[in-house]
């Protein structure tokens, strides 16, 4: 590391400034504000930003502009630390007081964004961190990070080993999201287009004609309400429903503890159930337990299983919209909308028979079975992306051991 620089971020970037500091009121339709609670790992959280009007955009825009390869990085609150690596050459939001990295390069921005995300940057970044109730990180404290530099070259086999890994792990990322979008385009073919079943008798329904055989059902139903309590139990899990529609670990997702302490009185989710918080259920807070162990969640979120074998169906049903319209009009309440049990299991649904339920899980588990593939193929490449990183970002490990 002799040729190895150490230098302020003001002497690395040609910017280090944080974003508006006005307050324009929201905008339903307008142009995406972006805050540090919607900075996540490597990615902006969209789905729930902030809008704004087009006119508040103009007038705060040349101050916060976000440009190809900036960095942003949380600087207050739970996710206080987080970066986001900006690589599109058409962005379209504002940051308001966020870190902002500007570099103008994509081989140092690279660089930059892997030493803020390695074990030495976090480090670093916690040791800017004030507060203890909601951590903060100044500008002042920004600007003066320091960041470890080798000469150009070694950067850029460093980065080239490191984007490989990236660029992989993305490519099953959108390898995934399409296996997904081949699910829905599965279910909608069998179970709203009646695709393979064009040619049988079809009868009248309260939802339209439907296939011969299949029938209208409320989902109380066809589903049960489970409200077994973990108990003395001590080797269970908690879960959290979260809005992609997932039952994530929350020691793993969150990075502060959101669950008590004592969770005794904490509803047991199986594997193949589903839970959801009953106050989120309209943005997609629904999923189902896909790990192999048995999870719990919060006593005020509603757990319930399906028939045998219909764990799929249902998991398809509910990202349709005619289903999120459903929950949307059900769910009571005013800023707040709830919907519990007794309501949701009011929502009718078309209900095939299991015959055609055994046939359809046939070709949806093929579609899963790849996704898997790919999700676990993804942990072994992060696995050993986060094992070279700090190695390679201290220069502990000598790329040439790598790439020779």
């Amino acid at each position: 590391m002799e040729d190895w620089k150490y230098l302020k971020a003001t002497e690395y970037c040609y910017n280090v400034t944080d974003g508006t500091h006005d307050s324009p009121k929201q905008s339903k339709d307008g142009k995406y504000l972006i805050t540090s609670k919607y900075i996540k790992e490597n990615r902006i959280d969209f789905d729930n930003a902030y809008r704004i009007s087009l006119s508040d955009y103009t007038k705060i825009i040349e101050r916060s502009r976000v440009d190809q390869w900036d960095i942003i990085i949380s600087m207050i609150g739970a996710y206080c630390g987080y970066c986001y690596l900006e690589t599109s050459t058409k962005t379209d939001y504002a940051i308001k007081n966020v870190g902002l990295f500007k570099v103008g390069n994509e081989l140092k921005s690279r660089w930059l964004y892997y030493y803020l995300t390695s074990p030495q940057g976090k480090q670093q970044l916690a040791m800017l961190r004030t507060g203890s109730s909601q951590p903060y990180i100044s500008l002042n404290s920004l600007r003066n990070i320091i960041i470890p530099t080798p000469g150009q070259n070694e950067m850029g086999r460093i980065v080239n080993i490191l984007k490989f890994l990236d660029d992989k792990i993305e490519l099953n990322r959108r390898i995934n999201r399409n296996l997904e979008q081949q699910a829905q385009a599965l279910f909608k073919a069998w179970f709203v287009d009646f695709e393979p079943f064009k040619n049988g008798k079809f009868v009248d329904s309260e939802l339209g004609k439907i296939p011969e055989g299949w029938k209208v059902v409320e989902l109380g139903k066809v589903t049960k309400h489970i409200t077994e309590r973990v108990g003395q139990k001590n080797d269970i899990k908690v879960l959290s429903p979260i809005t992609t529609g997932e039952l994530v670990l929350s020691e793993e997702y969150f990075t502060k503890q959101v669950f008590s302490e004592n969770i005794a009185k904490y509803i047991i989710v199986k594997p193949k159930q589903f839970a959801y918080n009953p106050a989120r259920v309209n943005i997609g807070s629904l999923g189902m337990n896909t790990f192999t162990f048995t999870g719990c969640v919060s006593p005020v979120y509603v757990v319930f299983e399906c028939e045998n074998r219909y764990e799929h169906f249902f998991d398809c049903l509910r990202k349709t919209k005619s289903f999120k319209e459903e929950v949307i009009s059900r769910a009571i309440g005013g800023v707040r909308q709830s919907l519990g049990y007794k309501d949701f299991s009011l929502i009718k649904t078309i209900y095939p028979p299991k015959q055609v339920i055994i046939r359809f899980n046939e070709l949806y588990l093929k579609l899963l079975q790849l996704r898997r593939f790919n999700i676990k193929e993804n942990d072994s490449l992060s696995s050993l992306r986060d094992t070279l990183l700090p190695k390679l970002m201290s220069g502990e490990l000598n790329v040439n051991t790598i790439t020779e």
